[in-house]
Formats: structure tokens, sequence, C-alpha cells
């Protein structure tokens, strides 16, 4: 007989603080670690989308939208479609929608690189929501140097192996690739 989890022992316990604590003790390692790599290399590497990514992670790690590879699939469509839509509607060169104000342009670029990020998650089966603000981010041109872009990169691939590195030496399995969305 395999041992459960922590995860599951803190669950079997009939109360909801042992998984709440189990979730925000490994979000704030997770957030905190990629934070500081943030500071250390003076990067943008912590960010809105991270943050629900690392709740899905640890609050529901069976759910097939919190599997290591939906989070990196998930986040990279989301950062090409804001890439392709940020120059498709030329706004690279423009004040980000936080600065300079929402423009038509931009709820251009933020709902078809939200509606295209959409489509191809669901086409392969790999969903991931907290990818709809990894795209906003970049289509409303917060972060959209080369830099910044690379830094995101880093900072998704940290965390998602931090966040299922921790789960899985905690004995919490993703859920199965093979589990249907």
């Amino acid at each position: 007989m395999m041992t459960p989890s922590l995860l599951e022992r803190l669950t079997s316990r009939r109360t909801t603080l042992g998984p709440a604590l189990y979730a925000a003790a490994l979000s704030l390692i997770v957030l905190g670690l990629t934070g500081a790599v943030g500071i250390a290399l003076r990067l943008p590497w912590l960010f809105p989308s991270l943050g629900p990514t690392v709740m899905l992670f640890f609050e529901s790690p069976e759910q097939p939208s919190s599997r290591p590879v939906n989070a990196v699939v998930g986040h990279g469509t989301g950062l090409i479609m804001g890439v392709v839509c940020l120059y498709a509607l030329r706004l690279q060169h423009t004040p980000s929608a936080p600065v300079g104000g929402l423009t038509p342009s931009h709820v251009a670029a933020g709902a078809l690189s939200v509606a295209l990020t959409t489509l191809v998650l669901t086409w392969l089966r790999t969903p991931h929501p907290p990818a709809g603000a990894t795209t906003l981010i970049v289509s409303l041109g917060i972060l959209t140097t080369p830099r910044q872009l690379l830094s995101m990169v880093g900072a998704i691939l940290l965390i998602t192996a931090a966040g299922w590195g921790l789960n899985l030496l905690l004995g919490t399995k993703p859920a199965s690739a093979t589990q249907k969305t």
C-alpha cells in the first residue's frame, strides 16, 4: 500500500485548514523564490498570472488545468498570442493600456489575444485559465520587450518546476495526462 501524500493526509482530517495551509505555504515558497530571482536579475519575474497558476498547483492538483504541461503550454500560448496581437495592431511602440489609457486598439488586441489563446488551448485540450492573464499582460503592452518576455518564460518554467517538484516531494501527483478535460 502506498503512503498517502501530505495533502491527502491533511484533507482526510475533515477540516479545510490543513489543505489551506498546504496551499498557502507552498504558494508563498514558490512565489517568494520567483520574486527573489526577479530581484536578483532586476527583471519582472513576478507578474499577475503566476498567482492563479500556483493556486491551481496547490489547491487542486488533481484538475487537468493544473497539470505542468498545461501551465507551460498555456502560458507559452498566451505569451505568443499576446505578442502577435500587440504587433498585428501596431501597439508595440505605444504606451501600455495602464499608462496611456485604454484605446480601441488595446481592447481589440486584448480581446483577440484571449480568444486566440482560448482557441488554441481548447483545440489542444490543455486548459489553463491563468494563460488568459498572461496574454493580456503582453497584448495590453505591460510587458513587451524581448528581455521582459524572456523573463516571463523563465518565471513560468521556474514556478512549474518548483511547484510540481514540491508537490511530488510531498507525495502529490499531477492529474494524469490522459485524464479527460
